[in-house]
């Protein structure tokens, strides 16, 4: 560790990966805070002994339609060829994901897209909502009861830990309904999960940067706020400026993986959601199936096999505890422009804390090259 450097990164995410990466290739010295004992904040990887590379904090698919950003993670890795097509578990009825004509066919028992129109259509009317007044009624006024009852409302509630009725009609500002037989999840151009993992790609990016984990950057700021000319900071800014306006508020998750030894215990794909009230968890994530050639390969009468499974829970979240989701209500987001307002020459607030604003993992690099 040198005595200063040029430029000091609070957090070794993505996307202070991204900015380390540009700083270096710049000639600039960069010091690197992370107070986790890892690298890659959420995105965070790591080989298990069943063969799997198992996602420590839910699952993470690269998916993009940005050419530049897609050239740019490219740099660092090679990507495999999975196609994420989650689905969804409503009190054991299986239906697809996204919302497409294989979910509509078997929920309504029709096989074209008028046929489908015209139910969902008799259920808005139906249910004669004028302006939405929750989440609820927002919900049934884009999409009709049937799909909201079944496929929205248990998981949204778990989501969020509270009943959709007492939830801002905001928050589902748009739900997507595709009338074709298509289940890839995303619309994007480009997919996939790098081959070596996330950990892996994102150690590339930092490659240069003097790194320290396991250190609180909160807990002598100034010392470490004088080792630089300037810093990125993308923590969470309340807790940046010890809260003095009040708390932001989250959501928080919890993990619960285990290894299982038996194929009769797969699911049939990665990442399946629980959209009943019966299951606490949200999703499933099977960690064997994102990597497609290894499933494809597999010989079940040659060898063992293991495999590594998670739950998903969503969780109240109090200061100290990880943060996933910001809850970008009007009061949060007042509150998020007070902090912001502060005028701080010397720190750079960026990423899904520091911006108080939900970020995909393709968001977070383009919005880190635009700020270079």
């Amino acid at each position: 560790m040198k005595q200063h450097y040029d430029i000091l990164l609070v957090g070794a995410g993505l996307f202070n990966a991204v900015l380390a990466y540009h700083f270096i290739k710049q000639g600039k010295s960069v010091f690197v805070i992370e107070k986790r004992k890892h690298i890659a904040g959420n995105c965070y990887d790591e080989p298990s002994y069943c063969g799997d590379t198992v996602h420590q904090y839910g699952a993470h698919i690269f998916h993009t339609s940005n050419k530049k950003v897609w050239d740019f993670v490219n740099k660092f890795t090679t990507f495999n060829n999975y196609i994420n097509s989650p689905i969804a578990n409503y009190n054991g009825e299986i239906y697809n994901l996204p919302f497409n004509m294989n979910t509509f066919s078997k929920m309504f028992n029709v096989s074209i897209p008028a046929e489908v129109k015209k139910i969902i259509n008799k259920e808005i009317e139906k249910a004669n909502i004028g302006e939405p007044k929750n989440l609820e009624e927002q919900a049934i006024k884009m999409v009709g009861t049937t799909i909201y009852e079944k496929l929205i409302k248990g998981y949204t509630e778990k989501q969020w830990g509270r009943k959709c009725t007492e939830l801002p009609p905001e928050i589902i500002k748009r739900i997507p309904l595709r009338f074709t037989y298509d289940n890839n999840y995303f619309n994007d151009k480009y997919q996939g999960i790098p081959e070596e993992g996330y950990t892996e790609m994102i150690k590339k990016m930092f490659e240069g940067a003097d790194i320290m984990v396991e250190t609180d950057f909160l807990k002598d700021k100034e010392k470490w706020e004088n080792m630089a000319d300037k810093v990125y900071y993308s923590g969470c800014i309340d807790e940046y400026y010890d809260y003095r306006f009040g708390t932001l508020e989250y959501r928080g998750l919890r993990f619960e993986s285990s290894i299982f030894t038996t194929p009769s215990k797969l699911q049939g794909v990665a990442v399946m959601n629980f959209t009943d009230t019966k299951h606490k968890y949200t999703r499933k994530i099977q960690h064997w199936y994102f990597n497609p050639d290894r499933l494809a390969n597999f010989d079940h009468d040659k060898y063992l096999f293991r495999g590594t499974e998670t739950l998903e829970y969503p969780v109240d979240w109090k200061p100290g505890d990880i943060p996933y989701y910001p809850v970008n209500n009007e009061k949060n987001n007042a509150l998020y422009q007070k902090y912001k307002d502060i005028k701080n020459d010397k720190v750079e607030f960026v990423g899904r804390l520091g911006q108080y604003k939900y970020y995909d993992m393709d968001d977070t690099i383009e919005a880190a090259l635009k700020l270079l």
